[in-house]
C-alpha cells in the first residue's frame, strides 16, 4: 500500500465518526474570528470564504455568524451528510482543497479549520492563490490541546505508547515556511481557551481523532476504557476543563 493510499484510507475514516465530529469537536472562540479579521485586514461581514476541508461544518456555521458569504468545501460523503444535517441553509460543494472548483479571484478568504494537514501543500497552496482576489487571505487553525497541563501530557503519553498511529498537531511554523516562497505576507496569532465538558464527551472526541476513527470498535474499546478510567481520577465529579493553544496563520495575496 503507498503512502498516498494509507492517506486517503485515514481521511476516509471520519466517515463513519461524523456525528461524534459534530457533537464532541471544539469550537473556537470569538478571539479567533477578531485575530483573522486584524490579521487579514477586513471584516467577515460580507466577505466572500471558503471553508475548505468543513467536516460537519462547526467553522463554516461560526464564520456564517459573523456575516461571512460561506460556501463549505468537503470532499468526505459521510461528513458532508452530517454538515447537511447540522447546517441547515449552507452552501456545501464536494470537492478538496487541491483541486478546487472555483472561478480565478473569486474569493475573499480560504480558510482551512483543523483541516490543511489533509493537504497536498503543494497543491492547495497554489489552488489558494489563483481562486483568491488580490489581497485575499489563506488562513489555517488549529485547536491543540496543551501540553503544559499535566493531565494533557499524561494522556498525550499513553495515547502514544498505545496507538502507532497517533499523532498531535501543532503545524502552523510548518505552514508558514511553505507561504513567505509562493509571495504571500505571513501574519500569525495564538489564542489560550479552554471548554468545560464530560468525560463521556471527552470520549467521543477521542473516537472522533483520525487516529482512533482508523481503528474497529474493538480496537477503540480498550484504549477508550483507560482514558475513561484515567479521566475519572483525575476529574471525580465527570467534569472536565480542557484546555487549548489556539494556532492561526494567516498568508495574504498581493494586493
Amino acid at each position: 500500500m503507498t503512502d498516498q493510499q494509507d492517506f486517503r484510507e485515514i481521511a476516509e475514516s471520519f466517515g463513519g465518526v461524523a456525528a461524534e465530529y459534530d457533537r464532541a469537536r471544539p469550537g473556537y472562540p470569538d478571539g479567533l474570528f477578531e485575530a483573522l479579521e486584524r490579521l487579514s485586514g477586513r471584516s467577515l461581514k460580507g466577505a466572500r470564504v471558503l471553508d475548505v476541508g468543513a467536516g460537519t461544518g462547526i467553522a463554516t456555521r461560526l464564520l456564517a455568524a459573523r456575516g461571512a458569504d460561506v460556501v463549505a468545501v468537503e470532499p468526505n460523503a459521510g461528513m458532508a451528510a452530517q454538515f447537511l444535517a447540522s447546517s441547515a441553509g449552507l452552501p456545501l460543494v464536494r470537492a478538496g482543497g487541491d483541486e478546487l472548483p472555483f472561478h480565478d479571484d473569486s474569493a475573499d478568504l480560504i480558510s482551512y479549520a483543523q483541516s490543511f494537514h489533509w493537504t497536498r501543500t503543494e497543491r492547495a497552496i497554489p489552488e489558494a492563490i489563483r481562486v483568491l482576489r488580490p489581497g485575499g487571505a489563506l488562513a489555517v487553525w488549529w485547536n491543540v490541546h496543551d501540553e503544559t497541563v499535566p493531565w494533557v501530557r499524561a494522556r498525550v503519553e499513553r495515547l502514544s505508547a498505545a496507538l502507532p498511529n497517533y499523532h498531535g498537531y501543532g503545524r502552523i511554523a510548518e505552514f508558514t515556511a511553505l507561504l513567505a516562497p509562493a509571495g504571500l505576507r505571513v501574519e500569525r496569532a495564538v489564542l489560550r481557551w479552554e471548554r468545560r465538558i464530560t468525560v463521556d464527551h471527552v470520549l467521543d472526541d477521542l473516537v472522533s481523532r483520525s487516529f482512533m476513527a482508523a481503528l474497529s470498535p474493538a480496537e477503540r474499546e480498550p484504549v477508550l476504557a483507560v482514558e475513561r478510567q484515567a479521566m475519572i481520577a483525575e476529574f471525580p465529579d465527570g467534569r472536565v476543563v480542557e484546555p487549548y493553544v489556539l494556532e492561526l496563520a494567516v498568508g495574504i495575496t498581493p494586493a
